[in-house]
């Protein structure tokens, strides 16, 4: 059995990777060994393979997840002075891509159970103003996807799906990032599907888009050394293509562990001063993270940590209320939803690697508190 005193951490990368140690060496090797490391074979293999699992047909692959968002906004001609929607609950990287191209971000708050994008509060949060919306499938957790995209539909504006954290999550029976005009996904190694550095990319079905976010990426590139339009650069590289067509496959089985842990946990949890992610019918979660609701969330995280099983915030404060964007951001129907979750949130161990005796350490101590 595990040992008391062992500290469960809230995320194990190494042993996320042991698991795919050989194939990972292998994959490394062959990168070398081929002589090319910058958009090359692996590179276009996993851009093939990873359109494939995103549902969509094409993938252009980036150097990290803001870049994806950024290529994404530029790929829709989103300009200096426009407005996009979106919310406060996320990571930074979000609302950083937005002002990156001189667009200004406007807040939209959250609703309970998905903890993302409030599709009542969007519809009224739109404006003449309003040229794109960015929801975030937060934690692994599908947001109303379906219900914001057809309120953008009416009003005719573009939707960018922040799949950051929901690589294979499931809405009804489609794949989110499938729903809007783009999706845009981050490899940072702590995602389901991790590389080891940053990656990223943007989906989308389609070709015109496809086309626009390769010619940004490079320079503006369709010829070596040709401008066509003003580009970045923000390269997947082929090392990390390569790691990541290893560990793609992977990827829905992971998933499904994942989610079994996270049901493990939820039934361990007696305390009604405990509020679990909610879990849909219509929707798959694949718990990027597993995030409770504590009413005493300090009284609850003492207690975990005394017991060897360690907790973290995502995140410790909305980004409205962070130093560099504190008073200076607009959210006409307030924030009401998300300023209440972030007193109460706690991100518990999750990871598919967690060992069975890990899982029942969590699963006891979740049962002993009160």
């Amino acid at each position: 059995m595990t040992a008391v005193s062992e500290n469960i951490p809230v995320v194990d990368l190494k042993s996320i990777n042991d698991t795919h140690r050989e194939a990972i060496n292998s994959a490394i090797q062959r990168v070398i060994d081929s002589g090319w490391f910058i958009l090359g074979k692996e590179v276009t293999r996993f851009e093939e393979n990873f359109a494939r699992f995103s549902g969509n047909q094409y993938c252009s692959s980036v150097a990290n997840g803001t870049d994806a968002l950024e290529i994404a906004l530029r790929a829709l001609d989103i300009k200096p002075g426009d407005e996009v929607l979106s919310v406060s609950h996320t990571a930074v990287a979000t609302i950083s891509a937005i002002e990156r191209v001189g667009a200004i971000p406007v807040f939209v708050d959250i609703e309970p159970k998905t903890r993302g994008m409030d599709p009542v509060k969007l519809e009224k949060s739109i404006s003449s103003k309003t040229k794109c919306i960015i929801p975030v499938h937060i934690y692994g957790q599908p947001c109303e996807i379906e219900e914001i995209c057809n309120i953008a539909k009416k009003h005719g504006i573009p939707v960018i799906e922040d799949c950051a954290q929901s690589h294979g999550a499931m809405f009804k029976d489609k794949i989110v990032g499938t729903f809007g005009e783009i999706a845009a996904y981050s490899f940072y190694p702590t995602k389901n599907l991790g590389a080891l550095g940053d990656g990223g990319a943007i989906t989308t079905n389609s070709k015109e888009l496809f086309d626009k976010a390769s010619l940004l990426k490079q320079y503006g590139w369709r010829e070596r050394y040709i401008s066509e339009i003003v580009g970045l650069n923000t390269r997947l590289d082929e090392i990390q293509a390569a790691i990541l067509s290893e560990k793609l496959p992977f990827l829905k089985e992971e998933n499904s562990t994942r989610l079994k842990i996270a049901q493990k946990f939820i039934n361990s949890i007696k305390s009604d001063k405990i509020k679990t992610p909610y879990l849909f019918k219509d929707r798959t979660h694949v718990m990027h993270l597993f995030v409770v609701e504590a009413e005493d969330r300090e009284d609850f995280r003492s207690y975990m940590h005394s017991k060897g099983v360690q907790t973290a915030l995502h995140y410790p404060a909305p980004v409205h209320t962070q130093p560099a964007y504190l008073n200076r951001i607009k959210a006409p129907q307030g924030m009401q939803e998300t300023e209440k979750l972030y007193k109460h949130l706690v991100s518990l161990p999750m990871f598919p690697t967690l060992t069975s005796d890990q899982i029942e350490k969590v699963s006891n101590v979740l049962k002993g508190y009160n």
